[in-house]
């Protein structure tokens, strides 16, 4: 690649287009309605790490940190690492096993409709064909362009392709290796596997340094610039050291030209960030494996993982339970959400058992109960119930506990779908938010309820309104899953 002639056209589609590289002009972004209307996605962890498949997605880091568990795992497992590093891997990771259609079939029947595969994490290594370096999928390993496999399969099945780049961490993710005898040696030039290589400082600290060099942002922009010309995705995802001071111009520089070239290609397209990377109203806001604990009058996503230890596949991976996850899907949308979640394939390209029970039983759910999360929209209350879910990042290691009483509300057309948690054994279930004491409250709901129904039952409840609830009985309604009452408002 021509570096010096890609960076004067980055340069020239934003001096053209209407997006400017300042968030005064960037804040004119609008969430398209095909993002808001999907409320569902799957992310993809899928790289060199997933070789070893040991701790979690940080194993190149940390088996370069002496003294953690992933360091003596190394050494015991593959040897010194002067002798054996994390290049070493590469030819390891075949993907022999590994098809997109497959895949994408199995994700089409989750009920989601998105996907964002990683297209390169922090280790570095390019899971598409780059002319920027030649550490990528289509060159080595499995020697395929995965994600322009993923995106011709997804396509077929009407599912968006978005794309992930981690790229930026990649920065000083593998500095540690620099302070013993390993396989990170100088000389490091941009465009090799271990470049740059830097001392790592404080993650949260927004001016930590060394910070990010010209020519790293140079190389970080392109390589951006190149997953978005190349495969056209329609949301790009960043992970959270976007926001440091150094990569602020690199990133409105990118936004201004992904957000311009949609423009050119009649395509509507989300960045997720994290933090406060973008100025607020520029780009989606994305909380990591967390939620808000009230609705919110903006749009928002949860990112989170079927495995609660890793983001990859490992060999002693934790499984959540499609109801915890369906339950955290209703309560994320009912706030005006949506949920981007995460599988792990194993290096072969299979996906493992745990996680195809989990995707499996979430799509039976989606096929009964999809109608309340598709198209829907924010009702005048999130919610009631007694349990409060914890608000921020990375609370969601505990399972929550959910009652009968916790009932959350999503609205279309003319219906309120209020979907019950933990649906009682006894089948009353009582919707304080539509009874008639509060009708005389405004703005409480006050409203004429014609009809209520239950999704995926054929069973017609008993309903009636009393001053205190909406009390509906059922007698054969059982479900270990969220059960969507669908009401009728006239």
């Amino acid at each position: 690649m021509n570096k010096k002639a890609y960076l004067k056209e980055i340069d020239r589609v934003i001096q053209k287009g209407k997006f400017k590289d300042n968030w005064e002009s960037l804040s004119q972004f609008k969430v398209p309605d095909w993002y808001r209307n999907a409320k569902f996605g799957i992310f993809i962890h899928w790289g060199v790490y997933s070789v070893p498949a040991f701790a979690n997605e940080w194993y190149p880091r940390n088996m370069y940190m002496q003294g953690t568990p992933e360091f003596e795992h190394h050494i015991a497992t593959y040897g010194l690492h002067k002798e054996f590093g994390y290049k070493d891997f590469i030819p390891m990771f075949k993907a022999e096993n590994f098809s997109a259609d497959e895949w994408a079939e199995l994700i089409e029947n989750t009920g989601a409709r998105y996907v964002v595969p990683v297209a390169e994490h922090h280790d570095g290594f390019q899971m598409y064909k780059s002319e920027l370096s030649h550490f990528n999928a289509a060159e080595m390993g499995p020697k395929r362009d995965v994600l322009g496999e993923l995106k011709a399969a997804f396509e077929k099945r009407g599912l968006t392709l978005g794309a992930s780049s981690h790229r930026v961490e990649h920065w000083f993710f593998l500095g540690h290796g620099r302070e013993f005898d390993s396989d990170i040696k100088e000389p490091l030039v941009c465009g090799d596997f271990y470049w740059p290589s830097m001392p790592e400082g404080d993650h949260q600290d927004l001016y930590s340094t060394p910070a990010p060099s010209q020519e790293y942002m140079e190389d970080w922009l392109m390589r951006t610039c190149e997953i978005v010309d190349r495969y056209h995705p329609k949301i790009v995802y960043f992970d959270w050291w976007i926001h440091h001071s150094a990569v602020k111009p690199w990133l409105k520089k990118f936004a201004a030209y992904y957000y311009n070239r949609a423009a050119e290609w009649g395509m509507e397209v989300v960045i997720n960030y994290k933090h406060d990377a973008f100025m607020f109203g520029c780009a989606v806001v994305d909380i990591e494996r967390g939620q808000f604990a009230e609705q919110k009058p903006y749009f928002w996503q949860t990112d989170t993982a079927i495995a609660r230890n890793s983001w990859c596949y490992t060999e002693n991976n934790e499984f959540k339970t499609a109801r915890e996850i369906l339950c955290d899907l209703v309560d994320i949308v009912s706030k005006n959400g949506c949920l981007l979640l995460n599988v792990g394939p194993k290096s072969d390209g299979t996906i493992s058992k745990e996680d195809r029970a989990v995707l499996t039983e979430i799509g039976e759910w989606m096929k009964a109960n999809g109608e309340a999360i598709y198209d829907s929209h924010v009702w005048r209350a999130a919610g009631e119930g007694p349990t409060k879910v914890e608000e921020g990042q990375f609370t969601d290691a505990a399972t929550k506990v959910f009652t009968s009483e916790d009932i959350r509300f999503t609205a279309k057309g003319s219906n309120i779908y209020a979907a019950v948690l933990n649906y009682p054994d006894d089948g009353v279930v009582k919707i304080k938010s539509l009874g008639e004491k509060n009708a005389a409250k405004l703005p409480h709901f006050h409203g004429i309820l014609k009809e209520v129904s239950v999704l995926g039952f054929d069973e017609k409840p008993e309903w009636a309104r009393t001053e205190e609830a909406l009390v509906v009985k059922s007698k054969s309604i059982k479900s270990d899953k969220p059960v969507i009452l669908k009401i009728l408002v006239d």
